[in-house]
This record gives C-alpha cells, structure tokens and sequence, in this order.
C-alpha cells in the first residue's frame, strides 16, 4: 500500500536516532504481551498485523510511538476480526477516561501463560510453492506497481534494477495473506541493488542495499 508509513528514502525527517530502550512505559509492556497473547491464539497473523498499521490515520501515525502503533493494530483487528466491537472499545477508553485510577480487570490463564511464555518453534520457510524462476546473479528489475493493499515492495525499490544475491526459499506471499486469501507461497529472493540505482548521484559510491523480495515483484531485466 501507497502511504506515510512507507517512509523509505523520505526525505525531511531527520536522522534516525537508535534507541536502546525495550520499553519507556509499562503500558508498552502491556501492549507488547496483548501483541504475543493474541497473534499466538491464530487471531491473526503477521502481516494482517502490518497492514492495521498500514490504514492509520496518516496524522495519527506520524505522532504515534511504536507501541502506539501495535495498540491501533490490535484495536483494528480485533474489531474486524469480531473478538470486539468498536462501541466496546469506545465504552471502556471512555471508562478509564473518566476514571484512570479504576482496577484493570485481570483473568488468570495458566495454560495460555505457560503457551506464551514456553519456548517459541523457529521459523522456517514453506515446503511447498513452485520451482525458483531465478538464479543467483540474474538481473531483474523490479515491477513498478501500486497497490491499494498489503506489500512488502517498497515505494522506492520500485522499478529499479538488481541482482539475484540468494534464494531463501519458498515462504507466504504477503500482500495475499494481510487480506485473508491464503498463504499463496513464492520463492523468496535477496536482491541487491546498487545504492545509486535506488537513491541517484546523492547516494554514496559502492554501496549497495539488499531487499528481500517475492518473485511477482520481480521480472527478468
């Protein structure tokens, strides 16, 4: 999706200052176990995940801090997902508006915390999907398209020249998954672009940048 949150190569922001800090507030930590507690029940996944943020209020987004952001998501997705309705969401912000120092209900759920809490299966890319169409080193160029949903072809990588770096193997289209049409599994590509293909004359020599990307986003140059 074409939006504010595609930020790559924008300009007038400012550096990108690295932060340290996990957490600056214990409601962030709240959010971050709401995060893990639902997308590990199935609710929903990942990119539906990404694409919440995505349909922000271009406004909101800018002001909004990382958790903020996953808070939106939630809220988004629960709703479109029918776990909640937005009056109940707008009833109980309403509730805690008017009386911050109310107790915040709590459930106790062993089994779900040992879940959450247990170890985490490492990912792993798909065994199925069709055959690669390209090999390491081939020159693609990159389809210059602009989708009105989920994808993770950036605005600025878009109709630009590159190679082939590796094959990760097969692994969830997600511009179909963030809708609910399925895994639609592709080969998964790093592809390497000069910087200067990327970012003109302004850009440092002999840089180069490398992006993963899904076959459909790729044609042969």
């Amino acid at each position: 999706m074409n939006g504010v949150h595609d930020m790559g190569g924008m300009h007038g922001f400012g550096p990108v200052v690295r932060d340290e800090a996990a957490f600056h507030a214990d409601w962030e930590k709240v959010v971050a176990a709401m995060q893990g507690v639902i997308r590990g029940q199935g609710v929903f996944n990942i990119d539906e995940s990404r694409h919440g943020i995505e349909r922000m209020d271009p406004a909101d987004y800018l002001r909004a801090g990382y958790y903020e952001r996953w808070l939106a998501t939630l809220e988004t997705n629960l709703v479109e997902k029918g776990v909640l309705t937005r009056d109940e969401v707008d009833a109980r912000t309403a509730h805690f508006e008017a009386n911050p120092s109310a107790t915040v209900p709590r459930r106790e759920d062993p089994a779900l915390l040992a879940r959450v809490l247990g170890p985490r299966p490492g990912y792993s890319l798909r065994p199925d999907g069709g055959a690669a169409r390209f090999r390491v080193d081939d020159p693609v160029v990159t389809r210059n398209t602009h989708p009105r949903g989920h994808t993770r072809l950036p605005r600025y990588a878009r109709g630009k020249r590159g190679r082939i770096a590796r094959l990760h193997g097969v692994d969830t289209l997600p511009d179909t998954n963030a809708h609910g049409l399925g895994p639609s599994p592709q080969p998964l590509y790093s592809v390497r672009f000069e910087a200067r293909e990327l970012w003109g004359e302004s850009a440092e020599e002999r840089e180069s940048v490398y992006i993963d990307l899904w076959e459909s986003y790729l044609a042969p140059a």
